[in-house]
């Protein structure tokens, strides 16, 4: 077969004309544009970062800052950060992010992060760090969205679990990473068979009960790093959980962990100033408050310590608990409940409620209100608006939209927040400096976490706790010999957790109920947590020889 051949008699006089005019080749003003932004983006050190001069709108922090630099620099992008509460992890992980994404190595992410927390880590990453983020909703393109923030739960679903683990992730990122120090857990399970290149896990408490929980983060981020998991269980069993007992392994985990502490950041921290407002029941309450725990002692394997402790919380939560938890069962004196009931249904406003209406009234400043009991929310939040005071209310059972609207509500609107310990951890709430521990809890490091909502970086005042207590009751002797006597608003907060590990005291909290269920009068039990407070108070100071002689 023949091809035809023909010649192209325009194509000399067309070069040359282009060669005299290279505008028809391109155009100038778009290739000065183009040079503009290959020098913009042309990363001149691998050793500084670039990030930051993209972002001129926020002012980093050196120990974030350094943070990123360690992570990028010499940790390979796969890292703990496990800063203190309130000293900007998700800025920290942000930055991380944003700079891959600069230098090209980073298009799909995925971010998981607990309910309460997805929209805020939507408007951090956009609105301050520029990453075009986008939250799960019902229908997701898990193949085609790049940067999405969903919830562990949402992701490893049977809906989702496959499609996900198909895909290939340049950047994982997980928040409250403490939830996977269980290797045996589904969590743990689902992120460590996820495809990701870069991979960084936050926690604020990265040792919770033994060294196993860092064992099990540091494998999703680095498999063999810490050697395998029974040589680690025997080498280390009897450190328990204090990594600074072990130089070798202390240098192992700074290999992968970034930790900073408030006190090593050079911030200029804002004070606490911490209040006792100690309250007195009325003659009726004392009254009922006793008959409450005398009928609890004629009712053999039933403590009285839940009831009373939602006594002194409200009329409300110890009635609807007494009444769902006795009504129905057998062997139990329906007289004297009902008499029991009959009593507290017949009290006046809780002495706690109306000195803490009294408080507000005092100011025009925002409070946020901490109960432990749904109950007294509602009883708290009706009886404030009785008196004209403006309340939101924030507890578990919102979904994360509302979470946010009450959260808004609160900063624009209304003057407290009455919250349940679903605020105790991921809201940050620097407009408030005012805060109430209407129900004190027993679990020192619950009350660490509820401070830190307002005491973080951005606070500007100095913040102010008011700790409810009540006379001649549970909290009197909770404040006394435990809060007080071991100085934990103070100094001791940071170290309970090893101070109890130390001690083979699994969870504060229990141990109090413990004491307080297996005493049979109020003097045991005083007696008992001091005995308490003075072996923490031992170990605490034992500690701190130790540090003073290092």
């Amino acid at each position: 077969m023949q091809i035809p051949i023909s010649r192209d008699e325009s194509f000399l006089t067309e070069f040359e004309q282009a060669i005299e005019s290279p505008t028809h080749w391109a155009n100038w003003q778009l290739f000065k544009q183009a040079y503009q932004v290959a020098e913009t983006m042309k990363v001149t050190s691998f050793k500084e970062l670039v990030a930051p001069k993209f972002l001129p709108h926020i002012n980093f922090l050196p120990h974030q800052l350094q943070c990123a630099e360690n992570v990028i620099q010499d940790m390979n992008g796969r890292a703990l950060l496990a800063d203190e509460v309130g000293l900007g992890k998700t800025i920290e992980a942000g930055l991380i992010l944003k700079e891959y994404m600069l230098r090209g190595l980073v298009q799909k992410v995925l971010i998981l992060v607990p309910a309460s927390l997805v929209n805020q880590w939507a408007i951090e990453l956009n609105q301050k760090l520029l990453i075009p983020a986008v939250t799960s909703g019902k229908r997701v393109d898990w193949q085609h969205t790049n940067i999405l923030i969903t919830t562990l739960d949402t992701a490893k679903s049977a809906k989702h679990r496959e499609q996900i683990l198909e895909q290939d992730y340049d950047f994982v990122i997980v928040d409250e990473a403490h939830k996977l120090k269980n290797h045996k857990t589904k969590n743990f399970q689902f992120v460590q068979q996820l495809s990701k290149k870069y991979c960084l896990l936050l926690t604020a408490t990265p040792v919770q009960n033994k060294l196993t929980d860092i064992f099990n983060l540091v494998s999703l981020l680095k498999p063999g790093y810490l050697g395998t998991y029974n040589d680690f269980t025997q080498q280390y069993r009897k450190e328990k959980r204090d990594i600074d007992k072990d130089p070798y392994l202390k240098q192992l985990i700074s290999k992968v962990m970034v930790r900073n502490r408030r006190a090593d950041t050079g911030i200029d921290w804002t004070k606490r100033n911490i209040e006792t407002v100690w309250v007195a029941f009325s003659e009726e309450e004392l009254a009922t408050y006793q008959q409450v725990e005398q009928f609890f002692q004629y009712q053999t394997a039933i403590s009285s310590i839940t009831y009373i402790r939602e006594f002194c919380s409200s009329r409300e939560a110890c009635y609807l608990s007494i009444k769902k938890a006795f009504e129905q069962k057998e062997n139990v004196d329906i007289p004297a409940l009902k008499e029991v009931l009959t009593s507290i249904e017949q009290l006046p406003h809780h002495a706690k409620a109306l000195k803490l209406v009294e408080l507000i009234k005092e100011s025009d400043e925002k409070f946020i209100v901490f109960t432990e009991y749904r109950a007294t929310q509602i009883y708290l939040q009706w009886l404030l608006n009785k008196e004209n005071i403006a309340t939101v209310i924030y507890r578990g059972g919102f979904k994360k939209g509302k979470k946010d609207w009450m959260r808004q509500l609160f900063q624009n609107h209304a003057q407290v927040m009455i919250a349940t310990e679903a605020a105790g951890e991921g809201i940050n709430l620097q407009f408030c400096h005012h805060l109430v521990n209407y129900d004190l809890p027993w679990n020192p490091m619950r009350l660490e976490q509820r401070i830190g909502r307002i005491h973080r970086f951005g606070q500007e005042n100095d913040v102010k706790i008011y700790n409810f207590a009540l006379k001649d009751t549970v909290d009197e002797h909770v404040m006394n010999l435990l809060y007080k006597k071991i100085q934990l608003f103070e100094n001791v907060i940071g170290d309970l957790e090893q101070i109890l590990s130390d001690l083979n005291l699994p969870a504060i909290e229990k141990e109090v109920e413990k004491i307080f269920a297996e005493s049979q009068s109020i003097g045991e039990s005083k007696i008992k947590l001091d005995n308490l407070t003075a072996v923490i108070n031992s170990h605490h100071h034992h500690n701190q020889t130790k540090e003073n002689i290092r």
